[in-house]
């Protein structure tokens, strides 16, 4: 189902930046150069609005920003496919596979590491928001600690 949130200025980002992406995996390395740029932009944006590095969508471009640094250079260039398509997920249908593998680490995650932690969260659908507000719960015969964030 698509999920296109072209009402949200973090959605219009996304779209811009996966553009800069596509153009550059099919030829156009400024691309690359100006998705960093639009990402370091939009990290700044974020941080000032969160009032916070620790903020969840801080933390997501935080982690996208290093990716996209990663690949940078020209003989890591075919790493780029992975952002260029996670982010036509996230712009079409809301599914944001950078957010869910930092709702993981141990400073944002709410219970104990699982399998069915993993299961939940990458196999559950896309919602609004963030999948911090979205991930189902643990089922209720699951004796796991709930592990409170740090800040």
């Amino acid at each position: 189902m698509l999920m296109v949130e072209y009402r949200a200025l973090s959605w219009w980002y996304w779209l811009v930046t996966v553009g800069l992406l596509t153009a550059g995996v099919f030829g156009w390395p400024t691309g690359f150069l100006l998705a960093i740029g639009l990402t370091v932009f939009q990290l700044i944006h974020f941080t000032l609005r969160e009032r916070s590095m620790t903020a969840f969508p801080v933390q997501v471009r935080l982690g996208y920003l290093l990716l996209l640094l990663i690949a940078l250079p020209e003989n890591l260039q075919g790493i780029y496919w992975i952002p260029t398509l996670g982010t036509w997920a996230q712009v079409l249908f809301g599914y944001c596979l950078m957010a869910r593998m930092v709702s993981l680490l141990p400073w944002t995650r709410r219970e104990a590491f699982s399998l069915g932690l993993l299961k939940r969260t990458f196999l559950s659908a896309p919602v609004r928001g963030n999948i911090l507000q979205g991930l189902p719960p643990a089922s209720s015969t699951s004796n796991q600690p709930i592990m409170e964030p740090t800040r």
